[in-house]
């Protein structure tokens, strides 16, 4: 009866609903995680560190590394640099500060004279990661090239490359007559046979003289002759003629004979070549052997205890072999080898003006088509026949704004400008002197080169030139003759005449004539149309002058129809732009002030720098750095047609002057900017005149240098006059006729500069006193002002102020007001105040920005006298506000700047009791509590940079000022600002571990700005209580947290951890009871006790959260190895500890690693890429996978075929591997190399029984916080990260501290010890070039787009993409592979050349320290004849050699160990079982079938010395042992299809057959074949 189906159990049901398998197993394993993972790791309280130093003072100074144990003295230093302008003179005026009474004014003039202050940290550039080391030598200039098997070429013809001669050997054959050998018969003519000869080298540089029946030299040769045992080569013609002998060491002969005499002595010279060379490697190679030996055997045998006596000689040539150019292991780490400047902190600057994009504009030459000659005899150049003027300005008419001021230019020929200046009257020269300029006396006399900048470049900026003449009539009259092109030589003298006649009465009019435009800029970055040309010359209309016409005129600039219809003066314009030279000389400012390398030359040659009109909003801003107080005034329009008042009023001009007083008398001030040619200054200055016009328009700019202090009287006046045209000689010729005043007070609202477009009332008379009517309604105190027009306000004008010591902004204003008054009386309250700093907020962004460093330095004045805590709280807030503000235009360099060069807190005095960084940090304490307004803790965290980085400043001004610095660390703050520090930190904590959900960045920004805040703190503060705050921040994280917490964690610590005297934090010092011990004494920790967390607080801490993070997933394990692998780089790489000696000591901080490895082995299962192909002959034996948890032993594996069996039961070991390239396992059945063994010592379930007692490791456990631990393997790299770090460790530490700990470990222990460096080198074998081709080929992602380098990359076999996390801020820049993009030929060979130096490194530091270990545990290993489970093991790192690729140099070094290891230990290979024997011989046949011959050569010595050693163990009886263990070998070579057929494997037979022939104390060699 058929059974029914078995019900399927409920678990396995579930299972076929999509997706529950991975729901469960996430629900699983997070009920694991939080059931067991949650217990908090017990905190470690730190030692008291300013006590420890006093205590073990006389310990520290006797140390001979005392500097790794003290901190420098005067570790920082504040100091005052000059403030560099950029003009030679400063831009300050020198009575400006006399003059200066408002408080802002006083604090601007301050900002832009004092130097700058900093503070300088002696060696702050060691605390920045090992990339922003000094003198850093990360890569090394050029890697050797290695040579390895793996990348020989397959397909090559192997037996003709390997039986050609080796490079600089040599080569010879040809066809000879062999005499017979036998030597009872007399040798005869007829006994010579005609052979054909061919001299082949061996690997290791022996020759054989192989012959053959004919040229074919591919087949087995009939025979060979070793030349090896040959003695010497000498001519005998007795028997036949060209004959020679070879006389051998046995007595014997060859007799050979040639064709020809010089074929003869060609063969007796090569072959005596050949033996010369040979007799002196001889030589060499026998007083390196002689010094082995009788070091060997004259040494008495090292016992572990009396290892420090005398290492004999020949292991110093050994190791002195190994130690040429030997690397240090991380300058060949992907991660040294990238370029990442992610890590790298801003460079900051001072402040200094910056401009947009500048233009030079050079003016040549204006020139109409009506030309003539001016003088009055008509000798002289053809030229204009009257003077024009051209005025310069840039039009943006994308945005409507003309966006520089006026640059006037005068082009006339000077013969043209003498017919105004010669007319001059009196009364003008005031005006139009031609005296010297003055002022700084640099005003070029008639400057053509003007520099524009323009901060937002586009193609719809013009550059408009309008053109102007004396005043003489309607532009319609004036241009007529100028738009015809009919005979001009009577025209020309017609219009000169007139012009003559205007220029007299009139010169010190303008009126408008001419415009024309073209654009400056191709695109939006800032090239320049450089081949525009200006467009035509229109003629100017009167009804259309403004700037809005301007902007309507530009906007059909490209539409030919519209141009087209607009009238054409004929003449032409020459105007060129260009690029302006950062260092341009002979410039002057918009003041006059002459630039650095300015040379005087003649006047003329000047630049003039034009004033931009930058936008204003915020991003476009920056900080002033100058003084400069400029007001420019534009006069718009007037309404005069309704006018009674006066009965001429048409050519109206007006007259704008600047004064300080209303009375009678008073004369205007001298400030305003004149023409070309000109004085600098003038009283006066006239806008263009419009011809019959009761409504004029203007376009003119006046400019105006103001005063420093502006004071209530000082105003604007403008007077109006109706201008003559026609001069009437009847009458008395009378040119102005006054027809009116306006004027402008300046300032308003208690001292605000006005602005803005403003409409006057125009006044027909002026008596004194004016100013106290301020506009046409209020006639109270204005009786006899009489109006024109009722009052009306008929005169429009406009102004821009362009100053650095005056705002426009109301609440700045108001704010700095009341801090005068609060200074000068007790009254003004500290609540108005509160009010006032409330209102800063809505002060606007580009005056922010602008008079930064003013409003920065005026807050930091407020916050330590505030006697509220409300106001110390209102100024940071303001101060939130401002950084946020900068931070979101993108301008935080500003602040950076404002941090590093201008703060300075006041001198801590009587007066002042408190400090900014107290008042700050209490202040800061208050806006993070949980009650108050959110926005402005978040903007506080987001930002914290800036209050950390004041509060040091002022912690570090604070303790030189008051001489604190002098006194010891507890004595330096006050009880209460520590408590303010704690209180802080730990306000901040649940914002970072709690807030990061909802506010990500502001949470990280505020746990890094922590760290660096906290790093700092070990330059000024107790150091122990800097380490009470660093476990305050530790205990709010638990096991089990979520990654962005970890990311925190390790973030944290890695800041903290590369403060540049970290070394000395951690006191690498022994602690001891009793007397002071010599560091030999030392009791070293290899792993994480309490006592070592202690005494070295911060790697204790680092190394147990990386512990912790290692028992978490694999994103977490990465950032940790991470952060302790770059830690570690930057030891090796800085040059304060370079020495062998401190690198031995900063290893001794590192040692508990090796604890937290052997705990985490089971978990280091290297599962590998399989190498591409499956080559037989490729000497990648890889390994049988093994993925079981619990792991087993080495060699355990199950076997996988039959006849392996057997062949392991005839010579006693497991059976060899599977020749398949497989993925592989640590714990490998790697061909003979797994030792099938019964022995338990290293099985790692057995652990548990010896744990407690060695190397306290109970306390390890309990550090980490569990004791369960995790079974999933680690990623490759990761692997990779943590044994860099264990070698590097291994290859550092002292030779005392590896014996201590050898002794010290516990059997298992030493075990995992053994399988780590075994682990090594699989971790670091190289993989070939094709593989390494094939595998980048395999990682880069399809899109390479920049967004791919945040995804998780393929981990190939190469760790080329060690993923650098992005917390920590990657850019995946390799200097090895740019991975993500191009795979070039060149990138995959430096990538092959890395590899290949790391696999030799790691090769060779292994072998030292297996070198180093044998010379201490020798009786150890030698116990149980050599057959016990230490010495298998170390026996099996051996092996491990010969099965992986190792390059040339290595293999040297490994045949080398071999020797050594054979003739210490020949009761291993040659009594009891014939396993590790066994092994040896296989894996040494497979080396004699090497396609290198170096190999094979090293291969076949190495097996002719193991059977030498047989022979001589066994007294000189036998090598039966060895012998039958090749005979095995090679028949187990067969079976694995090793293809050993080839005569590569012949010819190393050939080189143990030269070993035997020439070795005279051994005669049985040969009979093995």
């Amino acid at each position: 009866m058929a059974s029914a189906p078995p019900e399927p159990r409920k678990f396995t049901r579930g299972l076929n609903k999509p997706g529950t398998a991975a729901e469960l197993r996430q629900s699983v394993s997070e009920a694991v995680r939080t059931s067991v993972l949650m217990v908090k790791p017990k905190i470690i309280e730190p030692l008291d560190y300013e006590n420890v130093l006093l205590q073990r003072k006389t310990q520290i100074i006797s140390d001979v590394l005392r500097d790794m144990l003290q901190f420098p003295t005067e570790d920082f230093q504040i100091s005052t640099l000059r403030r560099q302008g950029r003009t030679l003179l400063s831009t300050v005026p020198e009575t400006a500060e006399k003059e200066a009474s408002s408080l802002f004014v006083q604090e601007c003039i301050k900002t832009y004279k004092s130097d700058w202050h900093v503070v300088n940290y002696k060696y702050e550039e060691y605390s920045g990661d090992f990339r922003q080391l000094p003198h850093k030598v990360l890569r090394p200039e050029k890697l050797a090239a290695h040579v390895f098997e793996v990348d020989e070429d397959v397909e090559k013809d192997e037996d003709a490359a390997s039986l050609g001669s080796q490079k600089g050997g040599v080569s010879k054959h040809g066809w000879l007559y062999k005499g017979n050998m036998n030597s009872a018969i007399s040798v005869t003519m007829r006994s010579f046979k005609r052979r054909y000869f061919h001299l082949a080298q061996l690997g290791d540089g022996s020759y054989n003289l192989n012959f053959y029946k004919d040229e074919n030299t591919s087949k087995e040769p009939k025979g060979t002759i070793f030349l090896d045992s040959c003695m010497g080569v000498v001519q005998n013609s007795k028997v036949r003629r060209f004959a020679f002998e070879l006389k051998m060491q046995d007595k014997s002969t060859f007799l050979l004979a040639a064709d020809s005499e010089a074929e003869m002595e060609e063969w007796i010279s090569i072959l005596n070549k050949i033996l010369h060379s040979s007799f002196e490697q001889a030589m060499q190679e026998k007083r390196n052997g002689d010094l082995n030996d009788d070091e060997e055997h004259g040494k008495a045998e090292l016992s572990s205890g009396s290892f420090q006596d005398n290492f004999q000689t020949a292991r110093d040539v050994e190791s002195r072999m190994r130690s040429e150019a030997r690397l240090k292991l991380f300058t060949l780490d992907p991660d040294t080898q990238k370029l990442d400047f992610s890590g790298i902190e801003p460079d900051v600057r001072p402040f200094e003006e910056k401009f947009g994009k500048r233009v030079l504009v050079s003016c040549h030459n204006l020139s109409f088509n009506l030309q003539g000659c001016v003088t009055e005899n008509e000798e002289g150049p053809t030229t204009n026949v009257e003077p024009f003027y051209v005025v310069l300005s840039l039009f943006d008419v994308q945005n409507s704004r003309k966006i520089s001021a006026d640059f006037r230019v005068d082009l006339n020929h000077p013969l043209v400008r003498q017919i105004t200046y010669g007319q001059g009257n009196g009364s003008d020269s005031e005006i139009i002197g031609d005296g010297p300029p003055e002022g700084l006396g640099l005003a070029p006399h008639y400057p053509t080169q003007g520099v524009f900048s323009v901060t937002c470049p586009h193609p719809d900026i013009f550059l408009v030139a309008r053109i102007e003449k004396v005043l003489q009539g309607g532009i319609t009259h004036c241009t007529e003759p100028y738009m015809k092109s009919s005979d001009s030589t009577k025209v020309a003298q017609k219009v000169l005449k007139n012009a003559k006649t205007a220029c007299s009465r009139l010169g010190q009019y303008r009126m408008p004539f001419a415009w024309a435009a073209r654009p400056v800029f191709k695109d939006a970055s800032g090239t320049l149309e450089k081949n525009a040309r200006f467009s035509a010359l229109y003629r100017q209309d009167s009804s259309k002058l403004s700037d809005e016409d301007m902007f309507k005129l530009l906007t059909d600039f490209r539409k030919p129809e519209k141009m087209a219809k607009l009238p054409v003066l004929l003449g032409n314009l020459d105007v060129t732009i260009d690029n302006v030279a950062p260092d341009v000389p002979n410039c002057v400012t918009t003041s006059y002030i002459p630039v650095r390398n300015f040379e005087q030359t003649g006047s003329g040659t000047s630049l003039l720098e034009v004033e931009e009109f930058v936008p204003c909003i915020a991003k476009c801003a920056q900080p002033f750095t100058i003084y400069k107080n400029h007001l420019y005034v534009y006069p718009k329009h007037l309404k005069y047609d309704g006018q009674k008042s006066f009965a001429k009023a048409r050519n109206i001009a007006v007259c704008v002057e600047f004064k300080d007083s209303d009375e009678d008398e008073a004369q205007p001030l001298k400030c305003i900017y004149g023409r070309p040619g000109g004085p600098l200054f003038t009283k006066q200055a006239y806008a263009a005149v419009l011809h019959h016009q009761h409504n004029p328009e203007f376009y003119d700019e006046i400019k105006i240098e103001l005063p420093t202090q502006l004071h209530e009287k000082h105003h604007l006046l403008f007077s109006f006059f109706h201008v003559s045209c026609d001069n009437n000689s009847k009458k008395k010729d009378v040119v102005e006729t006054p027809v009116g005043s306006a004027w402008l007070p300046l300032l308003k609202d208690g001292g605000r500069v006005i602005m803005n477009e403003q409409q006057l009332p125009v006044a027909a008379n002026l008596p004194a006193g004016y100013l106290s009517s301020q506009d046409g309604v209020s006639k109270q105190s204005g009786s006899e002002i009489k109006w024109v027009d009722g009052g009306k306000p008929l005169f429009t004008l406009s102004t821009h102020l362009v100053s650095t010591v005056y705002t426009q902004d109301q609440h700045l204003h108001n704010f700095f007001q009341h801090c005068q008054s609060m200074d000068m009386s007790e009254q003004a309250s500290e609540g108005e105040l509160i009010k006032y700093l409330k209102s800063l907020h809505a002060m606007e962004g580009h005056v922010m920005v602008n008079f930064l460093p003013t409003i920065l330095n005026q807050l930091f004045c407020v916050l330590p006298r505030a006697s509220h805590e409300d106001v110390a709280v209102n100024v940071t807030r303001v101060m939130v506000h401002v950084v946020a503000q900068c931070h979101e235009e993108g301008l935080e360099h500003y602040l950076r700047s404002f941090v590093k060069f201008v703060f300075k807190p006041e001198p801590y005095s009587s007066i002042c009791l408190r400090t900014v960084h107290e008042e700050l940090a209490k202040a800061m304490t208050a806006i993070l509590k949980p009650s108050t307004d959110f926005l402005t803790s978040n903007k506080l965290l987001k930002h914290s940079w800036y209050f950390f980085e004041a509060l040091v400043k002022s912690m570090a001004y604070y303790l030189t000022e008051s001489g604190k610095v002098k006194l010891s660390r507890n004595q330096r703050f006050s009880a209460s600002f520590h408590h303010t520090v704690e209180t802080l930190v730990n306000m901040l904590m649940p914002h970072i571990t709690q807030k990061y959900k909802d506010n990500l960045d502001a949470s990280r920004n505020a746990n890094h700005s922590l760290a660096l805040f906290i790093k700092r703190c070990f330059t000024f503060m107790d150091r122990g209580f800097v380490f009470k705050q660093i476990n305050n921040y530790m205990n709010c994280f638990v096991p089990g947290d979520p990654k962005t917490l970890f990311e925190f964690k390790f973030e944290f610590l890695r800041v903290v951890c590369n403060h540049e005297h970290y070394i000395p934090l951690n006191l690498p010092m022994p602690f001891g009871k009793g007397r002071i011990q010599r560091f030999q004494d030392l009791q070293l920790d290899y792993s994480l006790t309490d006592d070592f967390c202690r005494n070295h607080f911060l790697v204790g801490l680092l190394l147990r959260e990386v512990g912790g993070a290692l028992q978490e997933h694999r994103d977490i394990r990465q950032i940790a190895v991470q952060v302790l692998k770059g830690l570690m780089i930057k030891h090796t790489f800085d040059d304060r500890y370079a020495a062998k000696s401190h690198q031995a000591r900063l290893a001794t901080l590192y040692l508990p690693l090796f604890g937290l490895l052997q705990e985490n082995v089971y978990r280091l299962d290297i599962k590998d890429l399989a190498p591409l192909g499956n080559h037989n002959n490729m000497r990648e034996d890889s390994l049988v996978p093994n993925s079981m948890v619990p792991p087993q032993k080495p060699g355990s594996c199950i076997e996988n075929a039959l006849h392996k069996d057997v062949f392991g039961v005839i010579s006693g070991t497991a059976s060899p591997h599977s020749s398949t390239p497989n993925v592989s396992s640590v714990h490998h059945a790697d061909s003979r190399g797994s030792l099938a063994s019964t022995d338990s010592a290293n099985s790692l379930l057995d652990k548990s029984s010896d744990k407690t007692n060695s190397l306290e490791k109970s306390q390890c456990v309990s550090a980490v916080g569990s004791t369960v631990l995790r079974c999933d393997k680690l990623d490759r790299d990761e692997i990779g990260n943590l044994l860099m770090c264990f070698l590097h460790i291994l290859k550092s530490m002292s030779e005392e501290a590896l014996f201590a700990y050898w002794n010290k470990a516990a059997p298992s222990e030493l075990m995992d010890f053994f399988t780590l460096i075994e682990i090594c080198l699989h971790q670091f074998r190289y993989m070939g070039k094709r593989f390494i081709a094939r595998s980048q080929e395999g990682a880069g992602p399809v899109a390479a787009d920049r967004k791919s380098l945040t995804l998780p990359v393929s981990r190939t076999r190469a760790g080329i993409l060690h993923a650098r996390l992005q917390q920590l801020g990657a850019l995946e820049n390799a200097h090895t592979i740019n991975n993500m993009y191009c795979h070039t030929e060149a990138d995959v060979n430096s990538q092959c050349l890395l590899e290949a130096n790391v696999s030799t490194e790691v090769c060779l530091t292994v072998l030292d320290t297996l070198s180093t270990f044998i010379m201490g545990f020798k009786t150890q290993l030698n116990s149980d004849l050599g057959h016990n489970p230490l010495m298998k093991t170390v026996f099996q790192v051996h092996l491990c050699f010969l099965q992986i690729p190792q390059s040339e140099a290595a293999l040297k070094q490994v045949f080398t160990s071999l020797r050594t290891f054979i003739f210490k230990f020949p009761c291993t290979f040659f009594d009891g079982r014939a396993d590790m024997c066994a092994s040896l011989c296989y894996e040494i046949l497979k080396c004699c079938n090497s396609k290198l011959s170096f190999i094979r050569s090293d291969a076949a010595h190495l097996l002719y010395f193991l059977m030498k050693s047989n022979f001589d163990y066994t007294g000189r009886k036998s090598f039966v042992r060895t012998h039958l263990q090749v005979v095995i070998a090679v028949s187990q070579l067969i079976a694995d299809v090793i293809g050993i057929g080839s005569t590569r494997f012949q010819q190393s037979l050939s080189i143990i057959n030269n070993c035997a022939n020439s070795d005279k104390s051994i005669k049985v060699g040969e009979e093995h074949r």
